[in-house]
């Protein structure tokens, strides 16, 4: 159990440098968050456009070459996104813990326990970081020279051109893997070709075209992963399933090539559910040691304005979430000041991103939790969290690389309520360009981190 003083002592680090990193967010003016542009695209490819898609290798904000493995806004989408939609608040009688509750003496290991035991980790909620590369070097990330040993390393396979990023065709997983574990760090790769032909345009999965290279990239995957032989971590399609789900309720009214490309999965549905249980069987037949997951969004569906978590639950089950290891889920995938400032074509959502720490006003932490809790429930997988943002607490929204959130503070602070809510961890990361990361963040995370390893969070 997490000690009441190691998380005082925490805080009282983490409110340090916010504080001398506010003098900076508040020279920026800040203003309200523009409505984002949340249409999506329907147009039928054309069959030659599909064949030559392909996504470029993006460029982070800072840097003039193209690093592989890093995802901007060019490629991860500024409209609707994964954590954008109104999750509501919490049900008056839910109960969000502050530790998650200890074992039975003699009970059986939990699905929590059971997950970081395959990943080759001991029983505490894990921290990890990524989309965060400084070079194409496999060894040049913010993660590896951060000074403290964390749990997780994550990259982005985006686009369907990923594989010739290394010769032979899908060696990056490879480099990066080895690299992950010459540090003693689990990889993890977010797997995001969904986009490659547009974000939402659903009829490219239709197409044999498309999905002829889009199944290539996900068998290259678990090949690579195979061979590496040590355990890592596969997540599957941000935003994708989100978007399928508002498209039809139902598995069936998606329909994507299955079977007719990939024969392992021959018996399966040529529908949205074939095609995520297809990813799951192959990774558990090229590479077993993968802990793989879906991502649940936010967006899926809505009861009364709100994001519905049962109903997004249960037609994640329906498509196979319920066969994975995990359940990843997000709090929001840029900072919460680049959407209040408004000016950067990056952030143009409306909404409340500066979550009450306090727990008080909507939106905060327990509503999150709450709806992550009844992902868990629903699912029956423990949950990850991904993409954290690494903003400053401050007062003011802030500006390009320098943007306020106060997710990495509530975190450290009550990582037992992740716990809690079902989760084995959580891995920060910038969702978009501008975005405040760990060389531009005065220090926090690196703090918060050398805190949080001298007394963490227990899993249940």
């Amino acid at each position: 159990m997490q000690s009441q003083t190691t998380s005082r002592a925490v805080l009282a680090l983490l409110l340090a440098a916010a504080a001398s990193i506010t003098a900076c967010g508040s020279a920026s003016p800040s203003g309200a968050a523009a409505e984002g542009d949340e249409s999506a695209t329907t147009n039928t490819p054309d069959e030659q456009d599909l064949a030559s898609a392909t996504i470029a290798g993006p460029k982070t904000g800072s840097e003039p070459q193209t690093l592989r493995g890093v995802v901007t806004t060019a490629s991860k989408g500024a409209g609707k996104g994964n954590s954008g939609a109104d999750i509501g608040p919490a049900d008056s009688g839910e109960d969000i813990a502050p530790t998650a509750a200890a074992p039975a003496p003699g009970a059986p290991p939990s699905a929590e326990r059971q997950v970081v035991a395959k990943l080759g980790l001991g029983s505490r909620f894990l921290i990890g970081l990524g989309n965060d590369a400084t070079g194409d070097d496999a060894n040049q990330t913010h993660t590896y020279g951060l000074g403290h040993k964390l749990d997780i390393h994550y990259m982005y396979l985006s686009g369907l051109d990923w594989p010739e990023w290394d010769a032979p065709a899908g060696n990056y997983v490879t480099l990066q893997a080895n690299a992950a574990r010459s540090h003693g760090i689990v990889p993890m790769f977010t797997l995001y070709q969904a986009a490659s032909y547009g974000e939402n345009n659903l009829a490219a999965f239709d197409t044999t075209a498309f999905m002829t290279k889009y199944w290539r990239g996900v068998r290259l995957v678990f090949q690579h992963l195979g061979a590496f032989g040590s355990p890592a971590i596969v997540h599957v399609e941000p935003d994708l399933w989100g978007y399928t789900q508002a498209h039809a309720a139902l598995p069936s009214g998606t329909p994507m090539k299955v079977g007719s490309i990939v024969p392992e999965c021959s018996d399966l549905p040529s529908d949205v559910s074939g095609m995520a249980k297809c990813v799951i069987r192959l990774s558990r037949q090229l590479a077993p040691k993968v802990v793989i997951g879906l991502s649940a969004s936010t967006f899926g569906a809505f009861t009364n304005g709100y994001s519905d978590p049962v109903k997004i639950g249960n037609y994640m089950k329906a498509i196979g979430a319920d066969l994975a290891d995990i359940t990843v889920v997000e709090t929001l995938d840029r900072d919460a000041g680049c959407f209040e400032n408004g000016s950067d074509g990056n952030c143009k959502r409306a909404g409340k991103f500066y979550w009450d720490e306090s727990n008080v006003a909507h939106p905060n932490f327990h509503d999150h939790l709450a709806w992550a809790k009844t992902i868990r429930s629903t699912v029956g997988k423990p949950l990850l969290w991904w993409q954290m943002p690494l903003g400053v607490p401050a007062n003011t929204a802030g500006y390009s690389s320098h943007y306020r959130d106060n997710r990495v503070r509530y975190l450290f602070s009550h990582p037992g309520e992740f716990a809690a809510a079902g989760g084995i961890g959580a891995v920060f990361g910038t969702g978009a360009d501008h975005q405040t990361n760990a060389a531009t963040d005065n220090n926090q995370f690196k703090t918060a981190v050398g805190g949080y390893y001298a007394a963490p969070a227990t899993l249940p």
